[in-house]
């Protein structure tokens, strides 16, 4: 039957901007979906970032700077905790879902540097692997398709629900019912064994942000740079 069959662990953050090396993390959430689509486990995360969080992202996310400063955990126990419970999920072979992982994962990895925690492949002494990613896989599978590929439109084309966009455990959730929703759909890749899918997906990210480097510098910015890496884009220091 394939992974598809099997659980899935889903992680999403909601955060203070847009940028892996700068930016914090406001809340995080892990969520374990069983093979009948149920929720097992939930985990969820409210941090203090340390920072303001900037008026834009608290419209999105809902959670201003006075709130998590008053309810929000210290960033380093949290942090922690967060690396520790995804080493575990990968360690245990289990498929980590991450709608666009490169960001995701590389700011968590930045965080863990920040504060002195050991990251997820320190952790694991290797990559992280197996993760599955919605928006490279959907992107290999339907790669000419118009239109958005954000989590909401994901979720419209693949008849996902998402009832509270931008809350971590929902966008988790629905990360995790569209990937098993594109894996019934297009049955290679459901039945492709883990490894093999996240080799084809470090493949397919790589093309992805090659076509879109090329696509930026031809028609908007000749010096733009679109990171091939992934699920972690390598830090620079």
């Amino acid at each position: 039957m394939g992974w598809m069959s099997g659980p899935l662990v889903a992680f999403d953050l909601e955060t203070t901007g847009t940028d892996v090396e700068t930016d914090r993390i406001v809340t995080a959430a892990v969520v374990r979906l069983e093979s009948h689509g149920a929720i097992s486990e939930e985990r969820t995360w409210l941090l203090n970032p340390g920072v303001v969080i900037p008026e834009q992202a608290s419209a999105i996310h809902g959670i201003s700077t006075a709130h998590a400063r008053e309810h929000g955990a210290s960033a380093a126990s949290a942090i922690e905790e967060i690396a520790h419970a995804l080493a575990g999920v990968l360690r245990s072979g289990t498929p980590l879902v991450v709608m666009n992982a490169r960001y995701d994962l590389s700011l968590l990895e930045r965080e863990c540097r920040r504060y002195g925690v050991h990251s997820i492949a320190d952790r694991l002494g290797t990559v992280l692997a197996p993760v599955i990613d919605p928006l490279v896989l959907d992107k290999h599978v339907d790669k000419y398709r118009r239109g958005k590929r954000a989590l909401h439109a994901l979720c419209a084309h693949y008849s996902v629900t998402l009832d509270d966009a931008h809350n971590a455990s929902a966008d988790a959730v629905a990360a995790a019912r569209v990937v098993r929703r594109m894996a019934e759909q297009h049955e290679p890749i459901g039945m492709m064994p883990l490894a093999d899918l996240h080799d084809l997906q470090v493949r397919a990210a790589a093309e992805q942000s090659a076509s879109l480097q090329q696509y930026l510098r031809r028609t908007a910015n000749p010096t733009a740079v679109v990171e091939p890496d992934w699920p972690v884009i390598p830090s620079r220091d």
